[in-house]
């Protein structure tokens, strides 16, 4: 079976979220592998948007680990409270950073990367890992952006 994606082009964020996330939801319903659908959510989100970094990293062993991911090569792994993943696990919070050179202790996994969205994942209470969405421009990511990427990671339980 084909898996297409309806993409539309709009310069309303919230528009685009709302047509995505249920063909997400449809992608991923019925299949119980978690890196399939993180590796198809990654590829929706970057098909979609058209960011310069989108993946997920997962909690192993007590540090994030590098899982599915679309954009240039990463960084494989990041210590709780160290760089924007790192933190947004340690407070289990989304973190939006307008200017990456900005955030303390920043791990520039890729110099193009200007701006910077982490929201954790959550299971039974417990952070399983991370969304992190990466962009070439500054101020790139919103409330907006915070708002939707938290919908489609509550789609994974």
């Amino acid at each position: 079976m084909a898996e297409d994606l309806t993409i539309i082009r709009s310069t309303d964020k919230a528009e685009q979220y709302q047509s995505l996330i249920p063909q997400i939801a449809a992608l991923i319903e019925g299949e119980n592998n978690l890196i399939a659908n993180l590796a198809n959510i990654c590829a929706a989100l970057k098909e979609q948007f058209n960011w310069l970094w989108v993946g997920f990293y997962l909690v192993k062993d007590n540090e994030l680990v590098l899982g599915p991911f679309q954009g240039p090569v990463a960084c494989t792994r990041i210590a709780i409270g160290k760089g924007v993943c790192g933190t947004a696990w340690e407070q289990a919070k989304t973190l939006i950073v307008p200017d990456v050179d900005a955030f303390p202790g920043h791990i520039a996994c890729n110099s193009a990367s200007r701006s910077e969205i982490v929201v954790p994942l959550f299971e039974d209470n417990q952070i399983t890992g991370v969304l992190d969405v990466d962009s070439e421009l500054l101020d790139h990511f919103d409330k907006t952006d915070a708002y939707y990427l938290e919908q489609i990671v509550k789609l994974l339980k």
